[in-house]
């Protein structure tokens, strides 16, 4: 059996969950925030015997997108003065940890 973390954009967590959740899954979902650029994220969790592993992951995929963010730039250069050139980041998609998980129960 595997536990399956995955991380995505808060914008794509309910399509992600209603994915899964049609496809059988239990789901747990927890708000969490990225630390780089302090913005809403949301944690999925759940569990799937291995040879689901791969349905799981292609779901995921299939439900999430990366997408341009801007992001304010801003390099101290001394004496008050400090570059303001916007820059864009990729935000979107998932980051997923599978996990081995040695006993599960429900209780």
């Amino acid at each position: 059996m595997k536990m399956i973390l995955a991380i995505i954009n808060h914008d794509d967590a309910n399509r992600v969950t209603r994915a899964l959740t049609r496809a059988h899954y239990f789901v747990t979902k927890l708000a969490t925030t990225g630390g780089f650029l302090k913005d809403g994220n949301t944690t999925l969790i759940t569990g799937v015997e291995d040879d689901r592993v791969d349905d799981v992951m292609e779901l995921i995929q299939e439900n999430t997108k990366a997408r341009p963010h801007p992001l304010a730039g801003g390099a101290e250069m001394g004496f008050g003065f400090s570059t303001a050139a916007p820059k864009e980041v990729t935000v979107g998609g998932a980051t997923i940890f599978v996990l081995n998980v040695e006993r599960f129960e429900k209780l």
